[in-house]
């Protein structure tokens, strides 16, 4: 297992949450990781994105000032930190590894996925 995601759970709506994912040296080496989720029904979406080196983040407009992600390179890991939570941030996230070619939005561009980890916000 090279992408290891955890930490969701059961929220209220407005409340918090914070996801981790652990990354294998042979992911660590790539130039970014990334956040998607996907709700029942639709498809995966990209949530966010840092860059291994200078943490250069970039988010979805619809998580952007509520979500944080950010990354520990001694540890390996890459959190998601969830603030406001509402019924629509309901999805499995997923963790995911990609070269510096790519295009962040695309899911079909990561090289690398983790098995998700479930959030339900509750209303």
């Amino acid at each position: 297992v090279q992408l290891q995601a955890s930490g969701g759970g059961l929220v209220q709506a407005g409340g918090s949450l914070r996801l981790s994912c652990a990354a294998s040296e042979r992911t660590f080496s790539r130039y970014r990781m990334g956040w998607f989720r996907q709700a029942p029904g639709k498809e995966r979406e990209f949530v966010a994105t840092i860059t291994w080196t200078g943490g250069i983040t970039y988010y979805a407009d619809s998580v952007k000032g509520r979500f944080t992600i950010s990354r520990d390179t001694a540890k390996n890991t890459v959190d998601l930190q969830m603030n406001s939570l509402k019924s629509d941030d309901t999805a499995v996230y997923y963790c995911a590894s990609g070269g510096i070619g790519t295009l962040v939005r695309r899911t079909s561009s990561w090289d690398y996925w983790g098995q998700g980890t479930l959030v339900t916000v509750s209303s």
